[in-house]
């Protein structure tokens, strides 16, 4: 009938978005946060002169940033995901105008702004991408996005210390704040918000504590929640303790940016990794990443401050096996994700990140205590003997 004519308008000649799209998102916001990750631990610790005070201070960011991710699916449903995806980008932004007052109370809010608005970004990106990529091609599309960033978490780190230790604070918050710009530039250009099926739905909102009662009742969500925490809490260990060590062992600041560098130039590797998951199986590798992690980090833990610089080494090995885990583990949620809660799941989901941030330096702080740096190390890689053998035992054969 001519009243069901639907004339052409330039929205539908957009390409329709696809693992490349996602990629290239997912590199540009990596610019915008790997650039001071180096520098973020070490402005911490020049102003607080206490390894175990900056742990506390990594605790209550993550305690606080924790609240905010509960509350996320709230916020999309209010103010839709375009929005949310772009308020995060700006609290990027937002978060290097106080990091440049050189403050405990800068420090404190720049690191609030940048977990907050790393998840409104996590979250809505992996919406978009469960709207958009099909379950049987999420193992690849997750190996590109990881393979995507491996510029930025190789070079950004580097590129910051020398910024930071050149140039001053000014310069090395500066650039984060140009790649956040330039991340909302691509977003919108991409004009994901138009797409109808990732528009709000219109269900009742559901309180937070009842979405994490509903999380924790599915056994398969819960095993994807625990593969991704235990391979997050080694980057938060990595990022943060790897330039302390370096920087209280006398290595320098720079040698801790690099060795940040170096691990995550191995990104590229996370497309061998996706290979070696459709090869042999998501359940075989993971399990067989977890073991290698976990010896790896005994072994660093061991050497310590003995040989700093061995002590790096073992911890790049580590970083080559995390990896196999950030290409494969988001997976196993992705697969086992209802799509019809989508959103809520999807926040208690990203709850893995703030606890890795908020329980190593927790428990670190209380390790320390009594140890030396190097038992950080062996800490994490008990956590990832643990992981690595639920993993093996309850991971369907099937992923």
């Amino acid at each position: 009938m001519s009243t069901h004519v639907r004339h052409p308008i330039w929205l539908p000649a957009l390409k329709a978005a696809d693992a490349r799209t996602f990629a290239s998102l997912y590199a540009v916001e990596s610019f915008a946060r790997a650039t001071v990750s180096s520098v973020i631990p070490i402005q911490a610790y020049e102003i607080l002169h206490n390894e175990q005070i900056v742990s506390i201070l990594y605790t209550v960011v993550a305690m606080l940033g924790l609240s905010v991710t509960l509350f996320m699916p709230m916020l999309i449903r209010r103010f839709a995901r375009r929005w949310v995806y772009t308020a995060g980008a700006c609290l990027l932004a937002i978060g290097s105008l106080f990091f440049v007052t050189d403050t405990l109370a800068g420090q404190l809010a720049g690191m609030l702004c940048r977990v907050m608005g790393a998840s409104a970004l996590s979250i809505t990106l992996n919406l978009y991408i469960m709207d958009h990529i099909r379950k049987t091609d999420f193992m690849q599309a997750e190996s590109l996005r990881m393979a995507w960033s491996m510029l930025a978490w190789t070079g950004g780190p580097t590129l910051g210390i020398f910024l930071y230790t050149r140039f001053g604070i000014y310069a090395a918050h500066g650039v984060v704040a140009v790649f956040a710009m330039a991340l909302l530039a691509l977003f919108w250009t991409y004009r994901l918000g138009d797409n109808s099926s990732i528009r709000p739905g219109k269900t009742r909102p559901v309180n937070p504590l009842a979405n994490i009662g509903r999380f924790i009742a599915q056994p398969r969500l819960r095993l994807a929640w625990l593969i991704a925490f235990g391979r997050s809490c080694f980057w938060t260990t990595f990022f943060v303790y790897g330039p302390l060590f370096m920087v209280i062992t006398g290595e320098g600041k720079l040698a801790g940016g690099l060795l940040v560098s170096a691990g995550n130039a191995l990104l590229f590797m996370a497309i061998f990794w996706g290979k070696a998951g459709k090869r042999f199986g998501g359940r075989r590798t993971m399990t067989f990443a977890y073991f290698a992690m976990s010896a790896t980090l005994l072994a660093a833990g061991f050497v310590g401050e003995t040989v700093p610089l061995l002590t790096g080494a073992f911890l790049l090995c580590g970083a080559f096996f995390t990896i196999a885990l950030d290409a494969l583990g988001s997976t196993a949620f992705m697969r086992s994700v209802r799509s019809y809660e989508r959103s809520q799941m999807a926040a208690v989901y990203r709850t893995y990140l703030d606890f890795s941030e908020l329980t190593p330096p927790l428990v670190y702080s209380v390790v320390l205590v009594f140890f030396g740096l190097g038992s950080v190390f062996v800490t994490l890689g008990l956590l990832a003997a643990v992981c690595g053998f639920v993993t093996w035992r309850y991971l369907p054969k099937s992923l």
